[in-house]
């Protein structure tokens, strides 16, 4: 039986995140490995750890698709000093293919922001900063929930909804949340744009100190964790994989790579 390369299972991300819509400062695609290798099973994950690279040679999967590049500044040397370098020299002495897509499919309609809108399940939702006038790619989305909300109900809501033990979030505006703004991973150079939309809440993540007095209590921001933001990708690929190869393996990891603890 003919399996699918690796190349073959990218291009079916690629149809929903195509490659030339990542930033410039990004090394989404494959960072490790024979793009043309044949695939025995394919491992979803946000980041990839050592946890992770275990778990696929142990379950015989031999390509990881990841939302985090493990290669991302780039690496001088394979000494194994660091996470990246020890991530790579065993992947290479495995024979494992590592794939990426990342703002490329945080900037795409089905995305990483859609996901947070449709666990939010926000009503007429659209791109909040589009990459042109226009545009149905760009970053951030903004809508409308189901029922607006006091503010610590909202709060609530979002815990709940991603599943983080704790919020950072600016101070609560007057009123109820009816409008809100979300974006996966870090979000706050659109908070500017967040606020002239018109949102009462901004749900992201990464806001420094002085990000959370630029909300001038104009809205509320509401910093839910990186890794909460974004743990949805893992279902975007897996789906966008099994409707492309219903026959293909495919697993969501088992480790939770959210380097984040809470006390």
């Amino acid at each position: 039986m003919n399996r699918p390369t690796a190349a073959c299972i990218a291009a079916a991300i690629e149809e929903l995140a195509p490659l030339h819509y990542q930033e410039s400062y990004d090394n989404a695609g494959f960072c490790v490995g024979n793009p043309h290798a044949e695939v025995t099973a394919a491992l979803l994950c946000v980041d990839v750890t050592e946890a992770v690279l275990r778990e696929a040679i142990d379950t015989g999967a031999n390509l990881i698709i990841s939302h985090h590049p493990v290669i991302f500044k780039g690496l001088k040397h394979l000494t194994g000093q660091t996470r990246a370098e020890r991530i790579v020299e065993q992947a290479i002495r495995h024979n494992l293919v590592l794939y990426a897509a990342h703002t490329n499919i945080d900037s795409v309609r089905g995305g990483v922001s859609e996901a947070m809108c449709e666990r939010l399940k926000l009503r007429h939702a659209r791109i909040l900063s589009p990459r042109d006038a226009g545009a149905d790619t760009g970053f951030g989305m903004t809508g409308d929930l189901p029922q607006p909300l006091p503010p610590a109900d909202f709060l609530q809501t979002v815990k709940n909804t991603f599943g983080t033990p704790t919020l950072r979030y600016s101070h609560p505006p007057a009123g109820l949340v009816a409008r809100v703004a979300v974006c996966g991973g870090s979000g706050a150079f659109l908070l500017p744009a967040a606020a002239a939309d018109g949102v009462q809440a901004f749900v992201s993540a990464d806001f420094k100190y002085h990000d959370f007095f630029d909300a001038d209590n104009h809205l509320m921001i509401v910093d839910v964790g990186h890794y909460e933001s974004e743990q949805e990708v893992m279902h975007i690929f897996y789906r966008c994989l099994t409707k492309k190869m219903p026959t293909f393996a495919v697993r969501l990891t088992k480790n939770t790579t959210n380097a984040i603890n809470y006390y």
